[in-house]
């Protein structure tokens, strides 16, 4: 990964971003054009005023002065237009680039690994996808193309100023050595401080989208006061990191204005001296370069402001480039996707640890599993918590890899299907059901076109859940808000049911997909459930033993490996695991039995 530096930025880096540019070759040449056409119409005015003063109003020409004036007046006009030009046009270019990197960026995201964002804070990747793409855009709103406008500006006038008169202008340029070391110190200076910003904003996210999103748990245990302590710790560090920048600022800009009175108070001794001497030199001239120190001094300024502006875009490149170069995407090198599949799930010897980067040797939390299931049977997973049961259904999806062993649908390898129509075929329903602010409708097609509104409401009657959606306002169309905030935990799960069915999947996994919801929503459930297990593929996992006594094979796991298996009869004549599994639940407290 390229990096920025502290004494100037990555050209490579730079490159990579103006390749965001070329699909808009035209709005970046008519932007440079007219940077160009400001920086050279800039000293027009100063030329004209000094020409009036020596030529028109010492000699008390008043036509004249009459014309210079429109002349004046016109060529403002057209420095408004053409300014109001180059503004619309950088800012447009800026975002446009901008828009197609976000859509990379997120698009990137979107396929990595799970294990990526296992240790990864949300609010970071959050900080990349919005400001650190913003300062991005600022490279060409208010770095590169203005930069450039600035040093054109620098150059015409100090070419103007020594055919004028070169030894005034030697005058003039006198304490520039002293600009320009202050910029220097400045630049590097600046740098350092944009980087601190950047990091706290980063935390600043990062704290924020995980206790908003965990604010029951903070209010649950009273913790408002200690988390409220933590902000203010968080939001003082970033506070102090941009003081620190202004305070940069609020040095190098007097030292400039100093500066600049230095070359005004030059000016005006070594013009004074001359014209005093052998008046050489005429008053014209004099104001000529009054008014070119201000337009001299102000975009050598602006440059250092505009460089370190050029300089935090970089380095919000450098963190959003670093994320698209995350190369955490699952291998998606198959290129089978047959019109059926018949859901023949195998383990073979299957290990699997999620610390597999890890330079230690890995801990499985898989060991050496193996098992299959015939097309229409039902397995079920059982076991305490962190015996395995979810990390199988995550192997199976290829939300992570294995390291030995193998995994196959219908006698092929899993790694030998498309990614996509691996999952479309795999439909999860999860214990923890996620809906977005989105309609009901859209929850439930995820916004696939190929999903019809009948076949949505069809489903919803199979499962049970259509007659609550048509009491709610809007129907199918009702917006459930943030994470389904205004559904039950029953309504939202039936909603997960119905998306499993429309996918039409050939495997449908449930993971303990009735343990959050009332007994009459269970009902309904598990009537819903015994329609879709019917020819299709099912893996179950569940802490309820009385949800799968029905199972054509119940696996039994204790600390990633098979204790038992076989069916419910079986295992309890086994009078092993899963019958003490068995007993525990059951006969201690007189439900579900």
């Amino acid at each position: 990964m390229s990096k920025v530096t502290g004494d100037a930025f990555n050209f490579s880096l730079l490159k990579r971003v103006m390749a965001y540019v070329k699909p808009y070759r035209a709005t970046f040449v008519w932007s440079v054009l007219l940077t160009i056409l400001l920086a050279a119409v800039a000293p027009i005015r100063p030329m004209l005023v000094g020409f009036t003063l020596d030529q028109h109003i010492l000699k008390g020409d008043y036509h004249g002065l009459l014309h210079i004036t429109v002349l004046m007046l016109v060529l403002l006009a057209l420095q408004t237009v053409f300014q109001y030009a180059h503004t619309l046009l950088t800012n447009k270019l800026g975002q446009s680039a901008i828009r197609d990197l976000r859509i990379n960026v997120f698009n990137h995201i979107t396929k990595l690994r799970l294990k990526f964002f296992d240790k990864t804070p949300i609010g970071q990747l959050i900080t990349r996808t919005v400001s650190d793409l913003e300062t991005i855009a600022d490279i060409f709103s208010e770095g590169l193309i203005a930069m450039i406008g600035d040093l054109l500006q620098v150059i015409f006038i100090t070419s103007i100023m020594f055919y004028m008169d070169w030894k005034l202008t030697l005058a003039v340029l006198v304490p520039m050595p002293f600009l320009i070391i202050a910029t220097r110190i400045f630049q590097k200076s600046i740098k350092t401080a944009f980087q601190e910003v950047r990091a706290e904003v980063s935390n600043l996210n990062t704290f924020l989208q995980e206790h908003i999103s965990g604010i029951a748990i903070i209010q649950y245990f009273a913790r408002e006061d200690q988390e409220y302590k933590k902000f203010k710790q968080i939001n003082s560090r970033y506070r102090d990191a941009n003081i620190r920048s202004n305070w940069y600022y609020s040095i190098f800009f007097p030292v400039v204005e100093l500066i600049s009175a230095m070359s005004l108070g030059l000016l005006i001794w070594y013009g004074s001296k001359t014209i005093l001497n052998d008046a050489t030199i005429e008053p014209g001239i004099i104001t000529t370069f009054i008014m070119f120190i201000n337009m001299l001094f102000r975009p050598i300024r602006e440059l250092a402001d505009k460089f370190n502006t050029l300089q935090m875009g970089m380095v919000g490149a450098e963190r959003v480039f670093k994320v698209l170069d995350t190369q955490e995407q699952t291998l998606d090198n198959g290129t089978l996707a047959p019109q059926k599949l018949d859901g023949d799930i195998s383990f073979k010897n299957v290990w699997f640890s999620y610390d597999q980067d890890e330079e230690a040797a890995p801990k499985y939390v898989l060991k050496d599993l193996s098992f299959e299931v015939k097309s229409g049977q039902t397995v079920a997973l059982v076991g305490a918590t962190g015996a395995g049961k979810s990390s199988t259904i995550n192997i199976l999806n290829r939300f992570y890899e294995i390291q030995k062993g193998s995994i196959a649908i219908d006698s092929q390898p899993i790694q030998d299907y498309q990614l996509a129509y691996l999952r479309k075929n795999i439909a999860t329903v999860l214990q923890d059901v996620f809906l977005f602010s989105d309609t009901i409708f859209n929850n439930i097609t995820l916004n696939n076109p190929e999903i019809s509104f009948e076949e949505v409401v069809d489903a919803a009657k199979r499962v049970g859940a259509h007659d609550f959606i048509e009491r709610l306002p809007g129907a199918y169309h009702y917006n459930v808000m943030e994470r389904g905030a205004t559904l039950s935990a029953g309504q939202a799960q039936l909603i997960s049911f119905i998306r499993a069915l429309v996918y039409k999947p050939a495997i449908l996994v449930l993971d303990e997909a009735t343990s959050s919801v009332d007994t009459e929503t269970e009902l309904l459930i598990q009537n819903a459930i015994d329609k879709l297990m019917q020819d299709r593929t099912s893996i179950v996992i569940a802490h309820r033993l009385s949800t799968i006594q029905k199972a054509d094979l119940i696996i039994v796991l204790d600390k990633g490996e098979i204790k038992e298996k076989g069916t419910h009869q079986q295992l309890l004549k086994l009078d092993g695991y899963y019958k003490r599994l068995y007993d525990l639940q059951f006969s201690s407290v007189g439900i579900e039995k």
